[in-house]
C-alpha cells in the first residue's frame, strides 16, 4: 500500500497522519524485538592489547629533528673557505644600489630556502625607497615572519667586517630579532659511544 506525494497532497491531514503510522509501524516490524529505529548496532569493544602495542623498532621521518637537537652532521668544508660552510641554515644579506635582498640557504642546497627583497612588489609599494634603512628592517621584519612560518628560528648570520656596523645592516639584524629569531646556531653536540 504505497501512497504517492501526488495523491497524499489531495487528502485531508487525518489520512496523512494515519497512513504515515502504518508506514512506520510496519518498518518497525522489520526490526528485531528489544531494538527501536533510532538505536544503532553494537561495535564490537576494541581489543586494547592491539591499541598498547609498541613496534620494536622506530622510523625517525622528520629530517630536522636532529638538526633541531645540535646533532646532525654540519659540513666543515675547507678551513681557507670564506664564508665557512659549517652551519644548518645560513642568512646573507645584500645591498645593491637599488634593492635589499636578504636569502636563507640550506647546508645541503646551494639554492635559497626562504627569500625576501624589495623587489617584491608588496614591499617596493610600501617603501619610499627600495635601498634605505627602513627598507631593511622591512625585509628583515618579512623575513623573520616567514622563517617563523616555515620553522627555522635559528640561523647564521656573519656580516661582512666593513658592512657590520652601518645602519642599514644594524637596522636588519634588530628587525630579525624583534621577529623571533636567533642569529647564531648551537654548537654541534658530540655522542660518545
Amino acid at each position: 500500500m504505497f501512497v504517492t506525494k501526488m495523491s497524499l497532497s489531495h487528502m485531508n491531514r487525518g489520512v496523512c497522519l494515519l497512513l504515515g503510522q502504518i508506514q512506520r509501524c510496519a518498518v518497525a516490524t522489520s526490526f528485531p524485538a528489544g531494538r527501536c529505529m533510532t538505536q544503532s548496532a553494537t561495535q564490537p569493544e576494541p581489543c586494547s592489547v592491539e591499541n598498547e602495542s609498541v613496534k620494536p623498532t622506530f622510523k625517525n621521518r622528520n629530517p630536522r629533528s636532529l638538526e633541531r637537537m645540535a646533532l646532525a652532521v654540519k659540513d666543515r668544508g675547507w678551513k681557507t673557505t670564506w664564508p665557512h660552510r659549517e652551519f644548518y641554515h645560513r642568512l646573507i644579506f645584500s645591498r645593491s644600489q637599488k634593492y635589499v635582498t636578504a636569502q636563507v640557504f640550506s647546508s645541503s642546497s646551494p639554492d635559497p630556502v626562504l627569500s625576501c627583497s624589495t623587489k617584491e612588489w608588496a614591499l617596493k609599494r610600501e617603501l619610499p625607497s627600495t635601498n634605505c634603512v627602513a627598507a631593511c628592517q622591512a625585509v628583515g621584519e618579512v623575513l623573520a615572519h616567514r622563517c617563523k612560518q616555515a620553522g627555522i628560528t635559528r640561523m647564521v648570520y656573519r656580516a661582512i667586517p666593513w658592512t657590520y656596523r652601518s645602519d642599514a645592516v644594524q637596522s636588519f639584524r634588530a628587525a630579525m630579532k624583534d621577529g623571533g629569531i636567533i642569529l647564531s646556531e648551537p654548537r654541534r653536540k658530540y655522542i660518545g659511544f
